[in-house]
């Protein structure tokens, strides 16, 4: 069973949402900008593309974070948030959402809120995020704090993403920021044609990110980067 947490709105524009209400202090603003500087911008990492860069510095990070990790929350790592999940890295955050080559119009969907920090960055870059969030008290305090910090272009779901959106449509691109062992079917069904899948795949300690286009009906699956995420799990009810 599937609870959405935020209604669905409609958007009259399809710019970013530049005038969010968020003012950052200084001392934070300095540290994403170091953040970008430092872990996203080096010879070995490359981000390159200039919104991603530009959210990453903008959405403030420490405000997905518990408050007993928040003084890394810029550090070069994943951090814990309960329950055994992880906010990510901030180099795979930045890595994922350029691989999807986020556009101004886009529909996204996310399998695996956690935090909401990855729904924050992609709020800033696309027109709308559906995200789906398997643990109730991670998906109602994420849906909280997204409504605090003003994402008002994010939808939050309480449900098992295998399953995709309980009300089935097409989306432009697909972030999972969970592991299954192979790709849930449903998701390539709520894939448009031409859009782009961020999925790790596999067991605990061999995981890669796949990419996959969907192109004339047919799905290209390629694997780009080895990582480590928390398993994609189930309702105990299935």
């Amino acid at each position: 069973m599937s609870r959405t947490l935020n209604p669905f709105r409609k958007w009259p524009n399809l710019g970013s949402r530049t005038d969010r209400p968020i003012q950052p202090d200084a001392d934070t603003l300095q540290a994403r900008q170091q953040m970008v500087r430092q872990q996203l911008q080096v010879p070995d990492r490359g981000i390159t593309n200039q919104r991603v860069l530009a959210a990453m510095e903008k959405v403030p990070r420490h405000e997905f974070t518990p408050k007993k990790v928040r003084a890394e929350a810029y550090d070069d790592t994943a951090l814990p948030i309960g329950h055994g999940q992880t906010i990510s890295q901030p180099f795979i955050v930045a890595f994922m959402t350029e691989q999807l080559q986020p556009q101004t119009g886009d529909r996204v969907l996310e399998i695996g809120t956690g935090s909401g920090y990855q729904a924050a960055i992609l709020s800033e870059l696309v027109r709308e995020i559906y995200t789906i969030e398997i643990i109730d008290s991670l998906a109602l305090r994420a849906s909280a704090d997204l409504k605090r910090l003003g994402y008002k272009n994010v939808h939050v779901q309480c449900g098992d993403g295998h399953a995709g959106w309980s009300e089935p449509g097409l989306f432009d691109s697909i972030i999972v920021t969970c592991a299954p062992v192979q790709v849930p079917p449903p998701l390539i069904a709520q894939l448009k044609e031409g859009g782009r899948m961020l999925i790790p795949v596999g067991p605990k300690h061999h995981q890669q990110i796949n990419l996959l286009q969907k192109f004339n009906g047919e799905l290209h699956q390629r694997a780009i980067l080895p990582v480590r995420f928390v398993p994609l799990t189930r309702n105990e009810a299935d």
